[in-house]
């Protein structure tokens, strides 16, 4: 059974949730019907804004993440090398590929999507 304090927290919370969504909301108005040109106007504001915080966030935290995980798995495999004399090159080749295709992302990936 719910008490009426729970109920009365769980509205506390969803009226709080549902005012900071509508205090940071952004209205995109489109004049006389005209919504594809509302669209194409928000995204040509914003493109800018996105490659920069792409280049310069997105995608060093995920060389970052990657390379971690490339040098655990290279130090884990040795270890079960030195243990069971089996070297598994699979997901070392994997993790590299991935790596070197994050790293030269951002030199390609504008261009192919036009930006």
């Amino acid at each position: 059974m719910i008490k009426v304090k729970n109920i009365k927290k769980i509205a506390i919370v969803l009226f709080t949730v549902v005012l900071i969504v509508s205090c940071f909301s952004v209205s995109a108005f489109a004049a006389e019907g005209d919504v594809s040109g509302a669209v194409e106007d928000t995204w040509i504001a914003a493109r800018g804004q996105i490659k920069s915080v792409t280049n310069k966030v997105i995608f060093p935290v995920i060389d970052l993440i990657l390379a971690v995980l490339f040098f655990v798995k290279v130090a884990t495999s040795y270890l079960e090398y030195r243990k069971h004399g089996q070297f598994e090159w699979v997901p070392i080749a994997i993790l590299f590929a991935c790596l070197v295709f994050s790293l030269t992302c951002p030199l390609y990936i504008w261009n192919i999507l036009g930006i």
